[in-house]
């Protein structure tokens, strides 16, 4: 019996060892090899993943000094970014800034003792801070965006090529600069993948309105709202921030700084329904209640179900509901200094949000579950800093558009790098 107890338990033991062996989980010491795959590429060797899955396309795209007669300026905030295809990328930005080299480190004796400027590694200007407006994020009146700022246009800052489009290869293609004059603080932009005329609409919170262009930007087919007047009706937004579409054409938009509602349109542009109410939390604390928003600062549907997913920024969560607004479910981003600032819904099904708190790019599953997050802060390449809009093509390749460094960004996947840490491709249409 002691035997055969013997026999049972070296079998047993055996086989243990040979399925580890197997699966090479072994031991860390003397250990020649590991397959840990958390690792976007898990065979490399060396370096790290400071950029996820992708490598940044240095010189993505090309300096915009590079327009004629634009050689003083550089690129303001960057609001919005959409990838028509690879070689058609919208860029929204707050107007332009002076193309100023970053300067030499000098002490500031007077500010304290061993103060200096700037510092290593450190951005040494916020493009959201020095570009127009002034007033931005939540309870900021867009009547105040000119009024509080404190600089001189034209020397601080320029309010030109608002909208710009660039290729393949970052050359900047198209300046709808004869809209320049119709905007005011450009937030979104989007083509409904279910538009055959692929009709471009940009969403402005200062001029609570969206605003939808012929393809080429040639013409303005509609505004959606009433520009310069707030409110909240089936004419009216307060500060709408951005919008996702639905299979049949439809859309919701979410209003937004100043609003607290999800607001539903057809495919003809027309009003249907809205839901939410304004969250009133005690002080220091975030509201809990469904359907209740303060800042409602993004929104994506998930095109199988419909559901509606909504930023509510202010409360650091997301609100699910049914494409009529019936609350469904929530989670949370996590504690501080997290500060979700937009979010989307790719075809394979993920969310991927962008936060401006940690500098990451973070995804879930639509149940909620937290999977991987990527990203690092920095104004270098590759940087993420303010990241307020963000796109992918049918290529792979991703793009941002940052507020506090400014401009826009494109990411192209690494050689090898494992699917499930690269955003989705954009969802398919009828022109996709």
């Amino acid at each position: 019996m002691r035997k055969r107890l013997v026999t049972i338990l070296t079998t047993l033991a055996t086989l243990a060892v040979g399925i580890l062996v197997g699966s090479r989980i072994l031991p860390v010491q003397g250990q020649g090899m590991s397959t840990f795959t958390a690792a976007a590429i898990p065979s490399a060797k060396g370096g790290q993943d400071a950029h996820g899955g992708y490598d940044p396309v240095v010189g993505w795209p090309k300096p915009i000094s590079g327009l004629p007669g634009n050689e003083k300026w550089t690129w303001g905030a960057g609001q919005g970014v959409f990838a028509e295809s690879a070689n058609r990328v919208f860029i929204l930005q707050r107007g332009q800034l002076p193309n100023i080299p970053r300067p030499p480190v000098r002490r500031y004796p007077e500010v304290g003792p061993s103060v200096s400027f700037p510092v290593g590694r450190v951005p040494w200007r916020d493009a959201t801070a020095a570009s127009l407006p002034a007033a931005g994020g939540a309870g900021g009146l867009a009547e105040d965006g000119i009024r509080l700022f404190q600089g001189v246009i034209g020397v601080d800052t320029l309010w030109a090529n608002c909208f710009v489009v660039a290729d393949a290869n970052g050359n900047i293609t198209e300046t709808w600069s004869q809209w320049d004059n119709i905007f005011k603080r450009p937030h979104a932009v989007y083509i409904s993948p279910y538009d055959a005329e692929k009709r471009v609409y940009v969403v402005d919170d200062h001029q609570h309105a969206i605003y939808v262009f012929s393809n080429d930007g040639k013409r303005l087919l509609q505004t959606i709202g009433t520009p310069s007047v707030y409110g909240a009706d089936a004419t009216h937004f307060n500060r709408p921030t951005y919008m996702d579409f639905f299979p049949n054409g439809s859309f919701v938009v979410a209003d937004g700084y100043n609003g607290n509602r999800v607001a539903k349109f057809d495919k003809d542009n027309k009003f249907l329904l809205d839901w939410g109410q304004r969250g009133t939390p005690a002080p220091g604390q975030v509201e809990t209640r469904p359907g209740y928003f303060n800042n409602v600062h993004g929104v994506a549907i998930d095109t199988l179900t419909n559901r509606v997913f909504v930023n509510d920024r202010n409360n650091n969560r997301i609100q699910v509901f049914d494409e009529n607004g019936k609350y469904l479910d929530e989670w949370t981003f996590g504690e501080e200094p997290g500060d979700v600032h937009s979010f989307i819904i790719t075809a394979d099904h993920y969310l991927w949000a962008a936060d401006r708190g940690t500098s990451k790019m973070l995804k879930y599953s639509l149940d909620g579950h937290f999977l991987y997050s990527w990203g690092t802060w920095g104004d270098f390449p590759g940087g993420m800093w303010g990241v307020h809009g963000l796109t992918t093509d049918q290529d792979g390749n991703f793009y941002t558009a940052a507020v506090d460094s400014g401009g826009a960004q494109k990411f192209r996947p690494r050689p090898g790098a494992r699917s499930d840490v690269l955003l989705g491709k954009p969802i398919s249409g009828v022109w996709r």
